[in-house]
């Protein structure tokens, strides 16, 4: 038998070889080069530890309405709305339509499907242009871009449609702004248009078949990888889920194949949303509506607007007991996402058209905006239906966020260590997108490989940065720049108290 002595060395040896193998390992570790992309923290991609620090999901602040659909042509089941920046305006393209299953509207007549319209120049405030196209009640100054009618040849669906304008360099000029839309033979299909108002179909089949399609099917061009990437909407054994496929081709997809979410919880997502983030490419984000059906439950009815949601009830007993909200998930590779279970947005304090089924639908796509504060940075807007259903018109409420600040790594003011896995960058410069306390601070280190602090750039020689910024410059008492470092392995400590850190970039220092 082993003396005690002897075993305790053993011990001692093994866990020695354990840490020994581990560094190994550690520096064997292929190092992930970002090159100068603009890179978050909403997920655990680029983190290796995390010490006294969380990643900490934000939801945006809730702002003003800015838009009813209010028009003799749209009305309360207005929905799949589509958002993005074109040239120097903003345009939001809108279902137009009442829904026959509302107490206030009960007539086939108001049960029509139309796509609209909107346009502003700072995205607070919206207006109809008068397009011309589509004649409404012996008119046709109105804001409708399409018809049944003009969708029959493919039996096409106003109500689910996405519209985008697509920026492949390759695409033709008379074809830049395309319509996802469900038809028959059942499948999606493309309109494409010169102006984004005057469109036309692309081709009378199907890009893609294997679906649900009762939903809103997106489609967009991924920048990164140059290729083309569609979301939409089916059914795994009753659940309502996302698959997705990608094409160089916009007119031909392969089978799709189901998001996957490691770690999350299985939820019923109406929705998907998925686009990539303009700040950051590489990145895909997606805003799930969260379908919830709570069943009848006295928190049921003490929720606002029992009589309608009863009299829903009785046309789909879900139509009354289902209430929704926006999830937030993010992808690297545009299949495997990061899914939060918490919602991104909530339905927020009980009031008039509020926690109904249909609420918290976020626009598919996210604009910048000027901030309400004078001075103050930029900010992203998004929007989301309110009082579906509801009334005579839904509601297009606006919610902001800063800029990247979707997720932050966070530490309280006793402090915390985020240490990145081996990296490889070019630049000269480390810019971070960050905010603290008047007491907080964020110092940083740059590591080799192995994890041992370079000279000149230790914790110690680390200037504390405070205040709240988008693009602050990190700055060590050496007053070297990066640039020796560029196209190295390094890894990156981040020393946070009371402060919030949203994303870095390495990027070249502007010439004086």
């Amino acid at each position: 038998m082993m003396s005690q002595q002897f075993q305790s060395a053993l011990a001692t040896l093994s866990v020695a070889a354990i840490l020994m193998l581990d560094t190994a390992s550690s520096r064997a570790v292929e190092p992930i080069d970002i090159g100068s992309r603009r890179e978050l923290f909403v997920d655990q991609h680029l983190i290796e530890r995390l010490d006294g620090v969380r990643l900490q999901l934000h939801r945006p602040t809730r702002r003003e309405v800015v838009f009813r659909s209010d028009a003799a042509w749209e009305g309360n089941g207005s929905a799949y709305q589509s958002v993005f920046q074109d040239g120097d305006r903003f345009l939001i393209y809108y279902r137009g339509g009442h829904h026959p299953n509302s107490k206030a509207y009960q007539t086939s007549e108001n049960s029509w499907e139309t796509l609209c319209v909107a346009e502003s120049r700072d995205g607070i405030h919206w207006t109809r242009p008068e397009v011309g196209i589509v004649e409404f009640a012996g008119s046709t100054k109105n804001n409708l871009i399409l018809d049944k009618a003009m969708a029959e040849e493919i039996h096409g669906s106003p109500a689910h449609t996405a519209v985008f304008k697509d920026t492949n360099p390759d695409c033709p000029d008379s074809e830049r702004y395309k319509i996802v839309i469900k038809g028959s033979p059942r499948g999606l299909y493309l309109m494409v248009s010169a102006d984004g108002f005057h469109f036309r179909l692309k081709s009378d089949k199907p890009f893609a078949t294997d679906g649900a399609f009762d939903s809103q099917n997106l489609m967009f061009w991924d920048s990164v990888g140059g290729v083309y990437r569609e979301y939409h909407r089916s059914f795994d054994k009753g659940v309502r889920g996302i698959v997705t496929a990608v094409s160089k081709d916009c007119s031909n997809f392969p089978k799709p194949q189901w998001l996957k979410y490691p770690g999350a919880t299985e939820q019923a997502l109406y929705t998907n949303q998925v686009q990539p983030y303009f700040r950051a490419p590489h990145i895909f984000m997606g805003f799930p509506m969260r379908y919830n059906d709570r069943g009848w439950s006295p928190s049921m009815t003490a929720l606002p607007g029992l009589e309608e949601r009863q009299f829903r009830s009785k046309q789909s007993a879900r139509y009354g007991t289902t209430v929704t909200d926006a999830a937030f998930m993010t992808s690297r590779d545009g299949v495997t996402f990061h899914r939060w279970g918490e919602a991104f947005i909530r339905p927020g304090p009980s009031r008039k058209d509020t926690w109904v089924y249909g609420d918290n639908f976020i626009f598919w796509g996210m604009v910048q905006t000027k901030s309400h504060l004078e001075g103050a940075p930029d900010e992203i807007s998004l929007y989301a239906t309110e009082g579906y259903w509801q009334g005579e018109y839904t509601s297009f409420r606006r919610y902001t966020l800063r800029m990247d600040g979707f997720v932050s790594a966070q530490a309280h003011l006793s402090g915390g260590q985020l240490v990145t896995k081996p990296l490889m960058f070019d630049g000269s410069q480390l810019a971070i997108n960050f905010s603290t306390s008047a007491a907080g601070s964020i110092r940083v280190e740059l590591q080799d490989a192995a994890g041992k602090p370079i000279p000149d750039f230790t914790l110690d020689d680390s200037h504390e940065q405070f205040g709240d910024e988008l693009d602050r410059v990190v700055s060590w008492k050496s007053g070297t720049d990066v640039s020796q470092l560029s196209g190295k392995a390094v890894r990156m400590r981040f020393e946070l108290k009371d402060a919030d850190l949203y994303s870095f970039q390495f990027v070249k220092k502007e010439a004086k």
